[in-house]
């Protein structure tokens, strides 16, 4: 008879007849009075969401002291009714961490001893079960841990949910739900989290009677987690692992796969290649929401804006309750530059996820775009709070800093972002821009260039990184290093960096390097895209007057060549008269000699005065260093080649509203 009764009250389960498994549930705990069969009662009550009636129906039979099982779904009821404190007196504050096992799993031990001694089959029988049933105690007291974790993250003390989540995998590095809230809120730090996963014991994973089977699905469950990581560090090993579980397992066309992939490749700023996917996926799962962050943010991007639009709107209209879908509003009104409304809507998703990381990053974008630095960087320290693993949050507090000149402070917040990653272009740019303002040139060229150098080696776009190799320039051109800043800009304009700044900066070292002429021409081009920009029509007026002098000299240049030769030449007879002096037109031809001499040194002494005016003059219309250093962040924000230009990726045009790179969100 019981048996036939969980069979039907499993059936029921089954179809979603909640009120049929209650009906046989009850009558089959009436004739058995079984601890399992009262767990799985009080487990219909919870999925009809009758949590108090499940919670008091676990406390009435005395189940929670005696049993793993009944101790998790209770905890999980109080968790729903937000009762914290209860739930964490229920499940108690510390977490088993002796049941983290240090080698081969404790079940893999009693199925090797019951095949050494030879017992007989009930024996092997009790002792197979009695290991079913210890693993399965290890995995609620794992789940336990979980629940413990989101307590005290719904308490603000995320360091210990932290730990509740790291110990909850380490006992069953089955429980993806730790797992995802480390990953998904930022917990740990991109070097961390794979150092994590190199601790993890996938060896615990056991599928009876199959050693074979049980390594290829320990190495199976670190694939799919090693597509979970922060794709700052390590995309090689996620490369790996990818094509591993594309090919070998067929899951290429896999939702979770791909939105990994699209990570990555946002990541690395191929929002088009990353948008391609997103949609691919979007096509077959309308609503797939974790899809969406990464989506929206290609769209914003590559400025797609009536996309935002229609998206916007139609998961409005269907999903109201959803954060995801306020966030896409929060993000179409930030794209038309309507920012109250757009830090509205940011604000209504944050608040009704209060963990959700693209919204707290939006939000703070909004203060930034108006300037209201001071509310920002309140924000952004939000974030950095929140999601403590991430580097991004940090990475704005110093943009916001560097913005009010404060660049001690902004170098603290720059290298904390720093220690969680390493492998950020936007982050060395940043870097990079900080030590140029504080005339620290040569620092600014090594995080410049180690910017660039991270970004090829992730195959980034090469004009998502046009800023970092502009403020190259700036930062060789500070450096008098004028042939190198010029190679840089050159590079720049090939690429596909039309901007007027660029063409006065290159424009500005050609007169360095003493070719006005070309100076003029660049110039000239740079005034053909912005023709009212003040510091090109500058520029080129003292580039002309320059060209003006040159062409002078050149016309007295012959001149000035013949006196020079007539000099040289009496210089020559002088000496010939002291080696002979008794040549007898001597005192003729001396006395002939020293007018010469004289009308010769005053027409060397002439030019050599012009040659030195022309020097003045041009120096004088050359900008010094110093005129440059004083220029301060309000010509680095003008564009205007006095400083590293603005970066359009660090400058706010990249919006992370995800993790990683982003991720950070």
């Amino acid at each position: 008879m019981e048996k036939f009764l969980r069979e039907w009250r499993q059936d029921a389960l089954n179809k979603a007849q909640y009120e049929s498994a209650i009906f046989i549930g009850d009558k089959l705990l009436a004739l058995t009075n079984d601890d399992n069969d009262a767990f799985w009662l009080a487990q219909v009550h919870f999925a009809t969401g009758n949590y108090t009636r499940a919670q008091a129906f676990l406390s009435k039979q005395d189940l929670i002291s005696r049993n793993p099982a009944c101790r998790y779904l209770a905890g999980h009821c109080l968790i729903k009714q937000s009762r914290f404190d209860e739930a964490l007196a229920v499940l108690g504050e510390r977490n088993p961490t002796h049941l983290i096992p240090n080698g081969p799993s404790n079940k893999r031990k009693a199925s090797a001893a019951v095949s050494r001694n030879g017992r007989s089959k009930r024996d092997d029988d009790a002792a197979a079960a009695a290991a079913d049933g210890e693993v399965a105690t290890r995995r609620f007291e794992a789940a336990m841990c979980f629940l413990r974790g989101i307590c005290y993250a719904k308490q603000n003390a995320f360091d210990r949910a932290k730990d509740c989540y790291k110990d909850a995998v380490r006992i069953d590095v089955q429980c993806f739900e730790a797992f995802q809230q480390l990953m998904r809120n930022s917990l740990l730090s991109p070097d961390e989290e794979w150092q994590f996963l190199e601790s993890l014991n996938f060896d615990s994973i056991h599928i009876p009677g199959d050693p074979s089977a049980s390594a290829e699905a320990a190495d199976f469950t670190k694939m799919l987690y090693t597509t979970r990581l922060s794709k700052y560090r390590n995309p090689a090993e996620f490369e790996t692992a990818y094509e591993s579980l594309s090919t070998h397992y067929r899951l290429a066309a896999n939702p979770d796969l791909q939105l990994a992939r699209a990570d990555l490749l946002y990541t690395q700023c191929r929002y088009r290649d990353a948008l391609a996917i997103t949609n691919a996926v979007l096509e077959d799962d309308r609503y797939n929401f974790a899809m969406y962050p990464i989506h929206l943010a290609c769209l914003y991007e590559l400025k797609m804006k009536n996309l935002l639009f229609l998206i916007a709107h139609d998961l409005a209209d269907h999903h109201p309750d959803e954060p995801c879908t306020w966030l896409a509003v929060g993000i179409y009104y930030f794209a038309i530059d309507k920012i109250a409304e757009a830090r509205r809507y940011f604000s209504k998703a944050s608040m009704m996820d209060a963990h959700f990381g693209p919204a707290w990053i939006g939000f703070a974008h909004t203060f930034a775009a108006e300037g209201e630095h001071d509310q920002a960087i309140s924000a952004y320290s939000t974030a950095a709070r929140l999601f403590m693993g991430t580097h991004l949050p940090q990475i704005f507090l110093g943009m916001q800093n560097h913005a009010l000149n404060n660049m001690a402070v902004a170098e603290e917040f720059l290298k904390t972002a720093y220690g969680l990653c390493t492998k950020d272009p936007l982050l060395l740019n940043e870097m990079g821009i900080v030590k140029y303002h504080q005339n620290r040139p040569k620092e600014a060229v090594r995080f410049f260039l180690e910017a660039l150098k991270v970004a090829d080696e992730n195959e980034s776009e090469p004009t998502a990184w046009l800023a970092a190799r502009t403020n190259l320039g700036h930062a060789f051109r500070r450096m008098r290093s004028f042939t190198e800043a010029l190679a840089e800009f050159d590079e720049v304009l090939r690429v596909g960096g039309k901007d007027a700044a660029i063409f006065s900066a290159k424009g500005l070292i050609l007169m360095e390097l003493n070719r006005p002429e070309e100076a003029v021409t660049v110039l000239h081009e740079a005034l053909a895209i912005a023709p009212q920009d003040s510091i090109a029509t500058e520029l080129l007026n003292k580039a002309l007057d320059e060209t003006v002098l040159v062409d002078f000299a050149g016309e007295h240049e012959a001149d000035d060549l013949a006196d020079f030769e007539s000099f040289l030449d009496q210089k020559k007879s002088e000496a010939g008269r002291k080696v002979n002096p008794g040549n007898g037109n001597a005192g003729g031809a001396g006395g002939s000699s020293s007018s010469t001499t004289t009308t010769t040194k005053s027409s060397s002494r002439g030019a050599a005065e012009k040659g030195k005016a022309r020097v003045r003059r041009r120096r004088a219309m050359m900008p010094t260093d110093e005129d440059d250093q004083n220029a301060g962040p309000s010509s680095t924000a003008a564009g205007s080649g006095a400083g590293p230009a603005n970066s359009r990726v660090g400058r706010g045009s990249r919006l992370d509203f995800v993790r990683d790179g982003s991720g950070g969100f």
